[in-house]
């Protein structure tokens, strides 16, 4: 299922820009907004769960996935468009969506996972038909994510912009947000409290450049590759032919997404400084667990925040988490076999680990490809190759034979 075509695919979410009829302090980039989204939706599911409701996590995440290759489809169509035709003309917009996924079916070659893709359009479809008070509460968080991370991106151009070219947005912004204020993370954020504290620090990564030493196209944000790197821990875990646990699928997940937390209040250090000497990469790795505990954990609530640190620390590492709270380092045959349930937090930390080396190859690939290049760029690329033998599987999957598949361009 994982190939060339479905990776580079799912990379042109880097190269859609948003807003494009306004002015723009920082591109303002698709994969971005779909990080900072999912984002809230684990801060706005936890504020649920807290509640004592059950989420769906698996329905979120693969929503992230779906909505994102949607994104990539029809982002020749303005968003206030896509609003008008979703709204005036639900049954072409039906339809749209059906166009859509005909669009993947020659990228995505695992037919449950079309199929799921399709149970997915057919039902955002028919919620659009529908009333808001028969949306799931998967739905609603899903929802309400995305209209607040879209307002924070228009709070963020708003001062660069006349308040005539803001007015009817903002205005659409409130009332469209107002439906969503009977979740108790979304009234915390509105009003910018804790949550908000916490997500301005994570915002920090989508204005930090990855291989900021090279020019590059396209340029590629913290953020915006953590969620690339989510997204295919995802298609890994998937491809892995494992019928994993939920749990363990949360955890890839969003073990992934917020990999690089750290680096939000330590900055993206780039992998030769890290090892410029042996002892630097163990040195580096304790100041960003000092400094996440420092200046991170204040900010997070006391209900997620050891999940949070348990994503963070030894991130590329298959582990456990037993009922002493000791975390284990396994193998991926254990997770298998001992390990695949909820009561070991099982985590496929390799997965995260290749799927960043995927995301930082295709970053240097594709500038290169484009005539962009450097000895930083190429030497980056190269490096990547050279971790994984031929015949060689980290977690059962192929790394060396999927770069292959790129030799031949």
């Amino acid at each position: 299922m994982i190939n060339k075509a479905l990776a580079l695919k799912i990379f042109e979410g880097f190269s859609i820009e948003r807003w494009n009829d306004l002015v723009r302090p920082f591109a303002l980039i698709e994969m971005d907004k779909a990080a900072e989204k999912m984002v809230l939706v684990y801060i706005i599911g936890k504020f649920e769960e807290q509640c004592g409701k059950k989420i769906n996590w698996e329905w979120l995440i693969y929503a992230s996935f779906f909505e994102l290759l949607r994104k990539i489809a029809l982002c020749d169509i303005k968003s206030p468009v896509q609003r008008m035709i979703r709204k005036q003309y639900p049954d072409e917009y039906s339809k749209l969506n059906k166009w859509v996924l005909e669009q993947y079916r020659e990228f995505i070659t695992d037919n449950w996972l079309i199929e799921k893709f399709q149970s997915y359009i057919c039902e955002t479809s028919a919620i659009e038909k529908s009333s808001k008070t028969e949306q799931s509460l998967e739905m609603k968080i899903f929802r309400a994510a995305h209209k607040f991370s879209t307002m924070r991106e228009f709070e963020m151009i708003a001062p660069v912009n006349e308040n005539s070219r803001l007015q009817e947005i903002e205005k659409e912004l409130n009332e469209e947000i107002g439906d969503y204020l009977d979740l108790r993370a979304l009234q915390l954020l509105v009003t910018k409290q804790r949550p908000y504290e916490f997500l301005l620090v994570i915002e920090k990564l989508r204005f930090q450049t990855r291989w900021n030493q090279t020019p590059r196209v396209p340029k590629t944000s913290v953020l915006g590759h953590s969620f690339f790197t989510a997204v295919f821990t995802l298609l890994l875990s998937r491809n892995s032919g494992v019928e994993m646990c939920s749990e363990r699928l949360f955890n890839n997940y969003f073990s992934a997404l917020f990999h690089d937390l750290p680096e939000a209040v330590t900055r993206d250090i780039i992998s030769p400084v890290k090892q410029a000497t042996s002892e630097l990469p163990s040195i580096v790795k304790d100041i960003e667990d000092t400094v996440v505990k420092n200046e991170l954990l204040p900010l997070m609530e006391d209900f997620y925040a050891d999940e949070l640190l348990y994503f963070t620390n030894d991130e590329f590492e298959n582990r456990i988490r037993l009922n002493n709270g000791i975390i284990k380092h396994v193998s991926f045959e254990d997770l298998n076999d001992k390990f695949n349930s909820a009561q070991y937090s099982p985590v496929d930390g390799k997965f995260v680990r290749v799927s960043d080396h995927i995301a930082a190859f295709l970053e240097a690939d594709s500038s290169i490809n484009y005539g962009i290049t450097s000895k930083h760029l190429r030497d980056g690329r190269k490096n990547l190759v050279k971790l994984y033998q031929s015949g060689e599987t980290i977690n059962g999957f192929d790394v060396s034979a999927f770069f292959k598949e790129f030799e031949s361009q």
